[in-house]
Formats: structure tokens, C-alpha cells, sequence
């Protein structure tokens, strides 16, 4: 599953990890939990941040009286440079990252009654997005060894209806593109990349959100890239991409934006922000940098984590070259560490100064979900039976297990030195010498 080259860099700093890691019970001593001293005293990075530029930039727009896109250049500018940067033909700001799915799926078409191919292990607007459009949502299982939509279960659940899929590259990490594009192609049906966690991440040598019809990114306050709200959708396609502005921009399109009130179709007010941009512009100087300080702590804390028994780190597939780490995720198995449950591994690595968190509970199962497709807006677009076929397609078992295994830090913990990694290793491996106190503790 991982790539000869994500093995050898993982490996690159195995000797010192090696060190690191080989620590005996007695030396780790108790657990805080247990009344042991910590092993971390100080907070982690901080986040968003900021300096003399993110100031300049909301003074600038404030002063220029021109604080939206129809009357300001900032946008317009940011737009460029993030298709630079992706090496997209096309992009276009939206207000957040639920937008650019929300907008994205409205420019491929997707109509009340269509099909869409999702994973369950994603945040919820992924999810929220088709229920929005009373499209129906298709969940295929995850690859717990990646987190990512298992890929070669897709065109399974593919039927005439389907009208798009939508893989996520979650945490940073990228899903199978080369699986999902093939299918997608073969079966005509239009890939929306949900890169909304994936700013600077790579397939291949190519960004993130520019191999499939569209690729969306999202811009919230935890984000990579952060403007507190605020989203992006990338194209190749000029038309694709003038369709998706229109509905952005109520229905107006590119070449009738103004006091115009000409509409190319119907649609919402999703725009950016000047402000919003100007704070990107100046958080993009800083992005390529810290992608490369999160991809080395990253590299470093698998090299040492990969030896512990029990903790299992999420591989990648040989086609992504590169990793964003939004997440550093992971799977624990609690039959490594005594039993001990992963809600009380979790309280103790706390404890120790790491937070931590237990990542997503399964979309497919929820009760919100259930209660949206009994509604009398789906019963009127899908018969009875076929919405039990839906509930009999909709079973993801591997996903399941997944989301009582995983176990998640934050990109900003990857943005501290390489003792703070070495700091988290050395709290999994206090917990585990001792978790056979730990586990009777919880009882």
C-alpha cells in the first residue's frame, strides 16, 4: 500500500528514532493520570499566524471603500495566484468550503433525484451539500490503512442515477486518483475532489484539486491555509468554471456582473470577500513554508511511531507524493496497550500535555440522515423501494471499525520542533508501559 519512496523517507530517521523510542518502563515513569508529572508543560503552536501583513492587507481594503468583488480587484488577484499556485487553469473564491462543494455540485449538474458517490469517514458538509440539492448520498467504505474512500469499491455503487463522485483527500492525504479518475472516465460521470483539507498536497507531482472537474478547497480557521471562512473551487474547464460563478454570484454570470440585472440561471450569493482575500494573499506567503516544516515533523514522528505496537499511522498510496497533513491520524489498537479503551488512552495522552481526537463518528449512520431521507421531500423523489435498496447499499463496515481506532493531532502540532514530536512519542510509550494501571484505573 505505501509507496517504496513514502517507506524510505519514513525510514530516513529510523537510527535517532530508534534511540528515541527505546525507553523501559521504569524510565518513563507514572503517568499523569496516575499523579506522574507530565511530559509536555507548554501549549503548541498557536493558530492562525499573523503578523504586519495580514494587518496591511485588511487596511488596505478598509481604505479603499471597495470591500466586495464586484467593485474590488483583491479577489480577483487572489484567484490568480491560487491558480498559480495549483497550477489550475481556473479558480474561483467562494465563501467557504461547504460553498465550493455546494456550487461545484451545481455546476455538474447534479438535480434532485440524482446519485452521489461519497465517503463516510469526511466532515459532514460533504454530506450536508447533497441533502441540499435532494440528491441521494451513496456512501462507499473507507481503506482504514489510508483513511481515504476505498477506491476499488467505487464503480460498484455507480448506477444510472449517479451523477457524481466525490472522493475526499482527507487530512491532507490524497485518495486514489488514479482508480477514481479511470472510473469516472469509463463511466462518464463527473469527479469533484474534496481537497477542502488538502491545500499543497500532491498526486503524482500535481496539486491536489486539479485532476478531476473540479476541486474544492476550504479557507475556515483551522485550515492550512486560514482566512477564518472562505473557500475556493478549481477548474480546467472555462465553462464549468463560468456556470459555477454565475450561481455563486445569484445567477449572474462573470460578463454581467455590476448593476446589470441580466441572469445566466438561478442561483445564490456566495462570494468572497475583499477582506477575506487580502487575509489569504498575505497567509499564502507563509503556506509553502509550513508545509515543509509539517512534512518533515510528520516524516520524523511516523519514523518513531511505526515501532511502537499498537499504533498504526496512515499510509499513503504510491501516487501521492505529497502529504498536507491537515491531521496526523492514526489507528490504536487497544489490545497493544492492556485494553486499555482509546477514549481513556485519549484522556491520558491529554493528561500528558498531547491533545488529541478521536476524528469522525461514521455520516452514514446518522440519525440526522436517516431522518432527511424519510422526509416527505425524499418520498416524493424516490420510491419506497428504492429507498430501501439505499439502506441496504449503505453499509460500510470497515468505516466502523476505523472510527473506534483513529486517533488524530492537529496540523499546528506539526508546525513545532522535533523535540515536540519526540514528546508525543515519548507520552504514547509512557501510556503503554503503564497501561495495564491506566486500564484498571478506568474500570
Amino acid at each position: 500500500m505505501t509507496s517504496d519512496l513514502s517507506r524510505r523517507r519514513f525510514m530516513a530517521g529510523a537510527s535517532a528514532a530508534g534511540l528515541a523510542c527505546n525507553v523501559s518502563a521504569a524510565e518513563t515513569g507514572k503517568p499523569a493520570l496516575l499523579g506522574g508529572a507530565k511530559v509536555r508543560t507548554q501549549p503548541f503552536p498557536s493558530w492562525p499566524i499573523t503578523g504586519p501583513a495580514e494587518e496591511r492587507a485588511l487596511l488596505d481594503v478598509l481604505h479603499s471603500g471597495k470591500w466586495y468583488r464586484g467593485s474590488g480587484s483583491i479577489v480577483k488577484k487572489f484567484e490568480q495566484e491560487y491558480a498559480r499556485v495549483t497550477g489550475a487553469r481556473e479558480c474561483l473564491a467562494v465563501c467557504n468550503g461547504t460553498a465550493a462543494l455546494f456550487v461545484s455540485l451545481n455546476a455538474c449538474g447534479v438535480e434532485p433525484g440524482d446519485e452521489v458517490v461519497i465517503p463516510p469517514y469526511t466532515f459532514v458538509a460533504t454530506l450536508n451539500v447533497v441533502l441540499r440539492q435532494h440528491a441521494l448520498p451513496v456512501f462507499v467504505d473507507t481503506d482504514p490503512e489510508t483513511f481515504q474512500i476505498d477506491a476499488r469499491k467505487v464503480e460498484a455503487a455507480i448506477t444510472p442515477d449517479t451523477r457524481a463522485i466525490v472522493p475526499v483527500h482527507l487530512g491532507g492525504n490524497v485518495a486514489d486518483l488514479d482508480t477514481l479518475l479511470e472510473v469516472a472516465r469509463r463511466r462518464k460521470v463527473p469527479l469533484i475532489e474534496d481537497a477542502c483539507q488538502a491545500h499543497l498536497a500532491e498526486w503524482k507531482g500535481r496539486k491536489a484539486g486539479v485532476w478531476g472537474d473540479a476541486g474544492c478547497f476550504s479557507f475556515q480557521a483551522s485550515k492550512n491555509l486560514n482566512s477564518g471562512e472562505g473557500g475556493a473551487i478549481l477548474f480546467n474547464d472555462p465553462e464549468l468554471r463560468e456556470r459555477a460563478y454565475a450561481f455563486h454570484n445569484n445567477g449572474s454570470g462573470q460578463r454581467f456582473i455590476g448593476n446589470n440585472f441580466t441572469y445566466a440561471s438561478s442561483g445564490a450569493n456566495l462570494r468572497l470577500t475583499e477582506f477575506q482575500a487580502g487575509i489569504l494573499l498575505a497567509q499564502m506567503e507563509r503556506i509553502e513554508q509550513q508545509a515543509r516544516r509539517r512534512t518533515a515533523n510528520a516524516r520524523y514522528l511516523t519514523s518513531m511511531l511505526q515501532e511502537i505496537n499498537g499504533i498504526s499511522p496512515a499510509k499513503q498510496y504510491e501516487g501521492c507524493t505529497v502529504n498536507a497533513y491537515h491531521l496526523y491520524m492514526l489507528r490504536y489498537n487497544s489490545d497493544a496497550f492492556a485494553g486499555l479503551k482509546r477514549d481513556h488512552f485519549l484522556k491520558a495522552l491529554a493528561a500528558e500535555g498531547i491533545p488529541a481526537s478521536g476524528g469522525y463518528s461514521p455520516l452514514n449512520s446518522q440519525e440526522f440522515l436517516k431522518q432527511a431521507i424519510h422526509s416527505r421531500g425524499y418520498q416524493r423523489l424516490f420510491s419506497a423501494q428504492r429507498l430501501k435498496q439505499w439502506e441496504e447499499r449503505n453499509h460500510c463496515p470497515a468505516n466502523d471499525r476505523l472510527c473506534t481506532q483513529a486517533v488524530w493531532f492537529t496540523q499546528t502540532m506539526l508546525l513545532g520542533e522535533r523535540g515536540d514530536m519526540e514528546q508525543i512519542v515519548e507520552a504514547v510509550r509512557k501510556i503503554q508501559a503503564h497501561a495495564g494501571e491506566l486500564a484498571k484505573a478506568q474500570a
